[in-house]
């Protein structure tokens, strides 16, 4: 079974929501240095807890990151596999805009990970996206 993500820390939804506002903007710096799969790894990192404004805070980093990869088996080549899990996971909460995108992403995180992940991403009570 892959690692864990591990969770953010403990700490006031205006705190945790001000981390992934930071993280947000680490990100917006390597996409514009065209350095699209490192910012999908940084986005990642860190799931936020229960709480769902801080959970549709931090899918909407995710997303930007996915969105600004073309290379999706590259992708998923330099990704960490204890990401596929949490990265599962968030492709069900994805946009009417970019419901096509996140399910060919879908496609070939299936492929790559299997259909266990999908399974663990259903159970998982620990990582948000």
């Amino acid at each position: 079974m892959a690692e864990a993500v591990k969770p953010v820390e403990p700490g006031s939804e205006e705190d945790i929501l001000t981390r992934i506002e930071n993280k947000s903007g680490k990100i917006e710096g390597l996409i514009k240095e065209f350095k699209p799969f490192e910012a999908l790894k940084i986005a990642l990192e860190d799931s936020p807890p229960q709480d769902e404004r801080c959970k549709s805070a931090n899918w909407t980093v995710v997303h930007k990151a996915l969105m600004a990869i073309k290379d999706v088996e590259g992708m998923l080549l330099s990704l960490d596999p204890k990401y596929y899990d949490v990265l599962m996971k968030g492709l069900s909460t994805g946009d009417p805009a970019t419901c096509y995108r996140c399910l060919k992403i879908h496609e070939k995180l299936t492929e790559k990970a299997g259909f266990g992940c999908i399974i663990r991403s259903l159970a998982d009570t620990v990582n948000t996206v």
